[in-house]
């Protein structure tokens, strides 16, 4: 039983049109995106995404080209490598390898992954220093060869500014 009171049910819900000055606006605006996606494509890098292209993914590198694997060490009186990296002073390997330009002009930053790593370990031996490694590993149709070398890129000798 229907009430009086309420309008009939209608077959189609009313539609809604855009203006032709709407439909050209939105239009334009799909121009312009596609505009952008088009020359981050062609001209773009990293920084310009999501208009350009995010070059770990749109590229490929050499399949005999080595890879370098960044890590920060500290060192102890003994010689022990302790790792600082893979989130035991907070910070992982990617920020640290996006912060290296930074820690070659100012290797001091390296004592307070020292200090953050014994205030978290307090019972460890006693860093005397601490380092930033690449660690070059050789490829051979994209595998592995089982060689590598290591190159100290930045080091802070704690001993020296206790």
């Amino acid at each position: 039983m229907q009430s009086s009171l309420l309008p009939p049910p209608s077959a189609e819900p009313e539609v809604l049109r855009l203006s032709p000055a709407g439909r050209r606006r939105r239009l334009a605006a799909v121009v312009v995106i596609l505009g952008l996606l088009l020359a981050g494509t062609v001209w773009g890098d990293d920084d310009e995404f999501p208009f350009g292209p995010f070059r770990m993914y749109s590229t490929r590198n050499d399949p005999n080209t080595p890879v370098i694997s960044t890590r920060a060490v500290g060192l102890t009186a003994a010689g022990e490598e302790v790792r600082l990296s893979g989130g035991q002073v907070g910070l992982r390997r990617a920020e640290f390898e996006g912060q290296i330009n930074r820690l070659r002009a100012q290797p001091d930053l390296l004592g307070l992954l020292a200090d953050a790593y014994t205030e978290a370990n307090p019972s460890v031996p006693e860093l005397v220093s601490v380092q930033m490694i690449h660690r070059k590993f050789e490829l051979a149709d994209g595998r592995p060869t089982g060689d590598y070398t290591d190159t100290v890129v930045v080091e802070f000798d704690l001993e020296d500014h206790s």
